[in-house]
């Protein structure tokens, strides 16, 4: 057992982690936030996609050992005592989703381009959604929110 110290979602949480767990299954298994959903386990799909230290990654690609001393945002950690950031109310507004299941991944994919990137074109919103599938929605609502989210100008 190996030692961690990571803050996730703005709380410090210090716990003793097999090295060889995964990031995504130490959120939803140990701390129990399971908005953040196991998609593929292969890091192909994006749906578990989080930010570490300011980088959106692919938590079923992240062993919890290298989050130790880290600061760790999922989708849980958006919102603000209930209140959506303007880029989930864009993803809700806009109709970004159908079964929901990607929109966590998409969303903390969307939220890393437009703090690099605040006004991206439609190209590159695709681009920086590139590694997150979905099945359901076609994508265009998806960019059409991101756009919308930043023609506002909502980076979080």
């Amino acid at each position: 057992m190996t030692r961690i110290s990571v803050k996730v979602d703005g709380t410090t949480y210090e716990d003793e982690v097999e090295p060889r767990l995964l990031l995504i299954h130490y959120l939803r298994d140990r701390l129990g936030l399971t908005g953040t959903p196991v998609g593929c386990d292969t890091s192909n799909c994006g749906a578990c996609t989080v930010d570490l230290d300011g980088v959106s990654v692919k938590s079923c690609s992240v062993l919890a050992v290298q989050a130790d001393g880290a600061e760790v945002t999922t989708v849980q950690g958006l919102a603000t005592d209930g209140e959506w950031t303007g880029l989930q109310r864009a993803f809700h507004d806009r109709h970004a989703l159908q079964c929901g299941y990607c929109t966590p991944g998409m969303i903390m994919a969307a939220r890393d381009l437009l703090r690099d990137n605040p006004h991206p074109t439609p190209d590159e919103v695709r681009h920086a959604l590139e590694g997150n599938l979905c099945r359901c929605t076609g994508y265009q609502n998806i960019v059409r929110a991101v756009l919308a989210a930043s023609e506002e100008e909502v980076t979080a």
